[in-house]
């Protein structure tokens, strides 16, 4: 695995999977959980919905990310495949330029979405940002439906709710997968394209599933022969 390398990366990788993991256990555990509230217990976890919903969505926003730094998203390179080395080299620069331009306007939208719950300023600027409003009206007391407040982030209601206590939790905190996925993408592409430059790969996707599969095969059949 990637993660058990040594050094800096491999600390950053062991950590990328370790959180990818820890949200699709704790998903698994709070519906078991519900389940038997429900059908031994007669009863209901009122807030399993919606926070498994939020793990949810911070496991495939922080996976994609994940994926590209891998090179496991899907992607058809048949015609790529029948390129000479030169222009499957321009090619898988224009496409991670395509990626990263559209990596950069989701960030943008994500960071304006997101930084009114924290009582920031969104950015100006249609398409990339050109700096930030200077009037906006903030929503740091909005929360979500039925999570409950916990007392670890009890700091939130001084620092974006003026000193008012929170009954649920407030949205600025499930949110933050947001900015913060479309960031980590925006870098990934970007070290995607320094590989490309620097000549360590050509293409954005590089997994072959199924090829690596038939080769394992066809090599194990070989050595019972």
């Amino acid at each position: 695995m990637s993660g058990s390398s040594t050094g800096p990366t491999g600390f950053i990788n062991q950590l990328e999977e370790t959180v990818i993991a820890g949200l699709l256990g704790l998903m698994t555990i709070i519906t078991f959980a519900n389940v038997i509230a429900r059908f031994v217990f007669n009863s209901n976890i009122l807030w399993a919905l919606e926070l498994t919903v939020f793990l949810f969505a911070w496991l495939v926003l922080l996976g994609a990310s994940y994926a590209v730094k891998v090179h496991a998203h899907l992607g058809v390179d048949a015609v790529l495949n029948m390129m000479p080395a030169g222009p499957r080299k321009v090619v898988a620069l224009f496409a991670v330029s395509c990626c990263l331009a559209f990596s950069l306007l989701l960030l943008k939208g994500a960071w304006d979405y997101w930084a009114v719950f924290a009582e920031l300023p969104p950015t100006s600027g249609r398409w990339f940002p050109t700096g930030f409003v200077d009037k906006f009206r903030g929503q740091g007391w909005y929360e979500v439906q039925d999570v409950p407040m916990v007392g670890i982030l009890a700091f939130l209601e001084d620092w974006i709710n003026f000193g008012e206590s929170y009954e649920k939790m407030p949205k600025v905190v499930p949110y933050l997968v947001l900015p913060l996925s479309m960031l980590l993408l925006v870098v990934r592409f970007a070290q995607v394209a320094l590989q490309i430059l620097r000549g360590e790969t050509d293409r954005l996707v590089a997994s072959h599933e199924v090829e690596d599969e038939l080769e394992a095969v066809k090599a194990r059949n070989e050595g019972e022969n």
